[in-house]
């Protein structure tokens, strides 16, 4: 169904509430506008219609969620869409790892109310990339989203409106906007040209290598480790690894935000893009980190176990994910959100960027102090980061 459209500078902008109303081609046509892969689908695949449409057809978001579809689409002279922002209507703020509870409650204590908000993101999914798609590339389209993500703040009586883990290009336009800036950390591995993990391994200090190198041994022994792709992902690959997954999820939100379908429609429509890793004892599946493939990337995502082994985590979700990268000349692993201890696993600080819109004037004032204290924080802890680096180069952050 088609919500209401809002005008700015005589761009008509629809908000779409399923992506049942936005065709796969026309969909991957704006979200590829980044980048696209060689069959048009794009090149970053959390961006992908499959994605989200496997998250939209599981009830991983929806009415249930507390995630409300909100797609802001702006049609292009053909009639097909031009630029999309994937955007929701959030009656919290779970499942985005850019932490905003705090000025929930603050808002709240001054008599405000902060939910509902607007969220510009990928659900679930902390990686980097574009929130304001255009299917030419330009600016004009991703300027008139960011007027419609502001007039729907505005008609529908918002506090705000949030954009997270932004792309270089889509941090421009918000911040020429006057979105409020916000900066954070995450750990990616960079892929500097090598052969092989050894050949990583010999760049490192020398007692860093053998602590990587014993951590392996141990991880690995007694186990079998497969790592699957394509058509070797089966039904029982993916029952093991979702049992795995909600022991993580229930330990670490409560409630898993992902269910069996989405699982299951991920294997069936993007098969290609996955990397499972399995840990096997004996016929016994007992660890699996779930890694998605973009065009020049293995993204990290979702890990679990039901038998703890010791550096299992760590060889499964980091070292397995750098062999395989650096076998197929992917110039980097991003490990998602967090853990300062992918550092001794040659991951290097990363700086992430997200945008925010506030209505009110008083708060979008407090909020610009605390980001403005928080910007120093996170520069001087990366700083101290950098300088635990197990390189012998001390490389610079990227």
């Amino acid at each position: 169904m088609t919500g209401p459209t809002t005008e700015r500078d005589e761009i008509t902008i629809r908000v779409v509430d399923s992506i049942e109303e936005i065709g796969r081609a026309d969909w991957d046509r704006a979200a590829g506008g980044a980048g696209r892969l060689a069959d048009g689908r794009p090149a970053d695949p959390f961006l992908s219609h499959a994605f989200f449409h496997a998250l939209e057809t599981s009830g991983s978001i929806g009415p249930d969620s507390g995630w409300h579809p909100r797609y802001l689409v702006v049609d292009g002279d053909d009639g097909r869409p031009a630029a999309i922002a994937p955007s929701f209507l959030k009656a919290h703020s779970q499942g985005e790892y850019v932490f905003d509870h705090g000025w929930a409650q603050a808002w709240t204590r001054a008599g405000g109310r902060y939910y509902p908000k607007l969220q510009v993101s990928v659900p679930f999914t902390p990686v980097p990339g574009s929130r304001l798609w255009s299917a030419d590339g330009r600016d004009e389209g991703r300027r008139a989203l960011v007027a419609g993500l502001e007039g729907f703040v505005t008609q529908a009586r918002l506090s705000s409106a949030h954009a997270t883990f932004l792309a270089p290009e889509d941090v421009a336009v918000f911040e020429a906007a006057g979105w409020a800036i916000r900066h954070d950390r995450q750990f990616h591995f960079p892929n500097r040209g090598y052969r092989d993990y050894q050949d990583f391994l010999a760049t490192l200090l020398g007692r860093k290598r053998k602590q990587l190198a014993r951590e392996r041994r141990e991880a690995q022994a007694g186990l079998d480790i497969v790592a699957l792709t394509g058509d070797a992902l089966e039904e029982a690959h993916w029952d093991a690894f979702f049992a795995f997954y909600l022991d993580t999820g229930s330990r670490k939100w409560g409630r898993p935000y992902l269910n069996r379908a989405f699982f299951r429609a991920i294997g069936e429509t993007m098969a290609d893009r996955l990397l499972l890793v399995l840990a096997y004892d004996g016929d016994r599946p007992i660890a699996g980190a779930l890694n998605f493939i973009g065009a020049d990337a293995l993204y990290g995502r979702w890990w679990g176990a039901v038998e703890e082994r010791p550096f299992l985590h760590f060889e499964l979700c980091y070292h397995q994910a750098i062999d395989w990268a650096i076998a197929r000349g992917l110039s980097r692993v991003e490990a998602g959100a967090q853990g300062e201890h992918k550092i001794a696993r040659g991951y290097l600080p990363v700086t992430t960027t997200s945008a925010h819109h506030i209505a009110d004037a008083g708060f979008r004032a407090a909020v610009d102090r605390f980001l403005e204290a928080e910007r120093a924080d996170v520069a001087e802890i990366d700083a101290d980061l950098l300088a635990a680096s197990p390189y012998a180069d001390r490389p610079r952050q990227t």
